[in-house]
Order: structure tokens, then C-alpha cells, then sequence
């Protein structure tokens, strides 16, 4: 006589996890091998703009001092001090008045959303975002527990009205914006509606996370002076920057900078989370914005982004079907489609994917109801030629919707 042999338990996942779904962006990467794909998917700086040998001498320079086992030792949880001051001067050069104690740095912007989380909002609170909005920040609220309510939106950004209603009925945790250049749909959010937005998160007391890793890749027009700097926002802004753009994603390198009576949570949620940020990336870092010509190196980059987006831009009246609508960003590195009413950009994609070209469906990038006509598309990793053969693929695609 055999005994059933029992299935020992399985392990259990924290609960946590059940409301977050992947990144559709990491999974189109992760499927993107293939060369002859033209993908429009992730937001990529072009590899071949890296300024690889500045990166490689800073590295060096590094590792050849005579500090050079000091940058493989452990370090302050805060940063590396000469790192954090020239970030800082960097900031005030923008209007926001900054000392390296204003400053943590980061392993990538994420990770100050990641830290800004665990210090500000507990389980079941409120968020309020943009509707859409960055994806992974969604992530990483939803990871936190809170609850993300969208506001309402129009081509200037988060609407102030709405904005405020909102902050009235939920009592929010913090407002998350990405006001210049947004991730997904590129607008910028005007001086004036700054402004009002700074004045009225402060008269309520809320937190206001500017997410400003796009800023310094403006194409046209005047630069417009980040929430950080309008008058009334030292008490209550934080402002989350990123390498990822103007240096290299692989540094993994971020920073906040926050009002002083918030640093110490977030530089011990930190310690929590890791210790401390790579020291010898950020040393590299440090000499690298120390001895290499930033400015010229932007420019570069503003120059060769300002070419592919237009190249995308002037390719869309003909990929695009009848009745489409599109941003035409003034930087960054996105433009954000919406196809006529009863498309699903979604069941599009695989078909896409079978032509060799790639792009986001909107519907991820929304925190409540989605608008499933919509498309985020990246144009800095191709050059114009490529991108203009990208959109010719996309163009076959869509025809016909």
C-alpha cells in the first residue's frame, strides 16, 4: 500500500507585491536583442555620446592617486563630499541655492523615489501624481503601499484646481511631478503654473517631489526655473537629479536634495537600503565633472537629441493614421502619441514587434483609468536616419487604424 506523497508548503511572497505589476519597458528590453529591431521603447542615451574617454581618465585618475584605496573603502552614507559640491554648485547655478549639506547622493534617481517612499509615505496613504505619469515611480509608491491617485491633467502639466481639490479630499502623503519634460508626454509645465502649484502644496503642508533627470536637455525656448526655485519651496520641495542623461545610466548615480529637517530620515532609510552608494563611481564622478568640459559635452548632446527629435517629429504626419494627435517637446526625449478613440496601442505592439519596431502602450503609464489609444515613443537612441526607417516600419503598422 503507497502513502500520497505530500507537496511540502510553498513559501509565501510579501503581500506588498501583489498590486505592482513589471516595468513593460524592462520587458521590451529584455526582448530587444535582435538587431535589426528599431526600438523607440526605453528612454536611452545614445551610447555612442558618452564621453567614454573623459569617463575612463576619471577612473584612472582615481585609481591612480594616491587616495586610490580610499575609493574602494567603505563611506559615508551621505556622499562623496567633493561629488556633492559640484552637484551643488550645479544647482544654484539652475536658482536653487544649494550646500553640500542640502545633498544625498543616490544609486540613481529611483533610489531617491525608493527613499523618499519609505521616509514619507506609509501604507494606505495617499500619492498624487500626473495622469500619466513615470511608470516606475508608480513602481515604487505601489511598493511602499500607498494609494496613487491621478490628477488631472492638460498640455501645461498637472492642473491647479484639480490639484487642490485633490489635496482637499484625499489629504496626500506628497505630490509627484516630473514638470520639465515629462516622462511620458515631454511637456514642460509653465512658470506661472509652478509657481501657483509651489504655493498651494505649501499653504496645505504637503511634500512636492520635482523628478528632474530631463532638465538640462532643452532643445528651444528658455529654460524654465524648476519647482526647487520658486519662492516658498525651501520647506517643502525635494528635487531628485540623475547622471543617467547627461553622463552615463551604467554610473548608477543620483542625488536629492531636500529640505535639512527631512535629510536625516532619508540618510537613514539609506543606510538600510545600502549602505551607501558605490564610492568609487562617485569619485569618478566627482573628478569627471572636475576636469571634463561639461558644458561642451551638453551641448554635444543637446545638439545631436535636438536632430533626433526632429527627425521623429517630422516623420509622424505620415506613420501616423488619420486623427492622430502628438507632443512636439521643447527637450527630453520623448514624444507621446495618441491614435483616434477605439485603438488599443497595446494589441498593436505585437504586430510592431514583427516589422522590427518597438514602442510603449500608454496604458501602463496611467495610475488610474487608461487611455489605451496612447504611445510613448524615445527618439535619443537613433540616429535620424534609422529613426526616420523606425517610423517608416511604424507607419505600415498602424495604416489602416
Amino acid at each position: 500500500m503507497s502513502a500520497a506523497v505530500l507537496a511540502p508548503p510553498v513559501p509565501a511572497l510579501a503581500q506588498r507585491l501583489a498590486g505592482v505589476a513589471s516595468s513593460p519597458v524592462r520587458e521590451l528590453l529584455a526582448l530587444l536583442d535582435r538587431p535589426q529591431v528599431i526600438s523607440f521603447a526605453g528612454g536611452l542615451p545614445a551610447p555612442e555620446l558618452f564621453d567614454l574617454d573623459g569617463v575612463r581618465a576619471a577612473y584612472d585618475a582615481v585609481l591612480w592617486s594616491p587616495h586610490a584605496r580610499r575609493a574602494l573603502q567603505y563611506a559615508p552614507t551621505e556622499g562623496d563630499r567633493q561629488l556633492r559640491a559640484r552637484v551643488a554648485g550645479r544647482l544654484s547655478a539652475r536658482g536653487m541655492f544649494s550646500s553640500v549639506d542640502d545633498l544625498l547622493v543616490t544609486s540613481g534617481s529611483q533610489q531617491a523615489l525608493t527613499l523618499l517612499a519609505t521616509a514619507l509615505v506609509d501604507p494606505g496613504a495617499v500619492v498624487l501624481v500626473e495622469d500619466p505619469t513615470y511608470l516606475a515611480a508608480l513602481q515604487c509608491f505601489q511598493l511602499a503601499g500607498a494609494r496613487v491617485v491621478p490628477v488631472a491633467t492638460d498640455g501645461d502639466g498637472m492642473d491647479p484646481d484639480a490639484l487642490e481639490e485633490a489635496i482637499r479630499r484625499e489629504r496626500p502623503a506628497l505630490v509627484y511631478l516630473v514638470p520639465t519634460f515629462a516622462n511620458p508626454t515631454g511637456r514642460t509645465m509653465p512658470a506661472d503654473r509652478r509657481a501657483e502649484v509651489v504655493a498651494l502644496t505649501e499653504r496645505h503642508g504637503v511634500w512636492l517631489v520635482e523628478d528632474d533627470p530631463y532638465g538640462e536637455l532643452r532643445y528651444r525656448g528658455a529654460d524654465v526655473a524648476p519647482l526647487a526655485a520658486q519662492p516658498g519651496a525651501d520647506g517643502h520641495v525635494v528635487h531628485v537629479g540623475s547622471f543617467s542623461k547627461i553622463a552615463a545610466p551604467g554610473l548608477r548615480l543620483g542625488w536629492l536634495r531636500a529640505p535639512s529637517r527631512l535629510l536625516p530620515a532619508l540618510t537613514v532609510a539609506k543606510q538600510a537600503a545600502d549602505l551607501h552608494t558605490s564610492t568609487i563611481d562617485q569619485a569618478a564622478a566627482a573628478v569627471w565633472f572636475g576636469t571634463a568640459d561639461v558644458e561642451t559635452h551638453l551641448a554635444r548632446l543637446r545638439t545631436a537629441y535636438r536632430r533626433r527629435r526632429d527627425a521623429m517629429v517630422d516623420a509622424l504626419p505620415a506613420a501616423l493614421p488619420a486623427g492622430s494627435t502628438w507632443t512636439e517637446p521643447d527637450g527630453g526625449m520623448f514624444v507621446w502619441v495618441r491614435l483616434p478613440r477605439g485603438v488599443d496601442t497595446a494589441e498593436l505592439l505585437p504586430r510592431a514587434l514583427a516589422a522590427d519596431v518597438a514602442f510603449v502602450p500608454g496604458a501602463s503609464f496611467y495610475a488610474g483609468i487608461p487611455d489605451r489609444a496612447t504611445l510613448r515613443l524615445s527618439f535619443t537612441t537613433h540616429k535620424p536616419e534609422r529613426i526616420a526607417e523606425g517610423m517608416a516600419r511604424l507607419g505600415t503598422v498602424l495604416r489602416g487604424c
